[in-house]
């Protein structure tokens, strides 16, 4: 029972799945901030290229 408790304590690869799952969850922030940022910017591009294009 010694010998399992040890290997388990020493067994580290729950901790790399752990810290994969956090660096995909802060990319992931990251692309959600940056796609909201450009949304803004990109909409006003498409309604200003209407406009454009309804005027003439």
């Amino acid at each position: 029972m010694k010998t399992i408790m040890k290997r388990f304590a020493a067994d580290e690869s729950g901790a790399t799945a752990i810290e994969y799952g956090l660096i995909a969850s802060l990319i992931a922030v990251a692309i959600i901030t940056a796609l909201t940022t450009m949304g803004g910017k990109l909409s006003n591009t498409f309604t200003f290229v209407s406009n454009k294009l309804n005027a003439s």
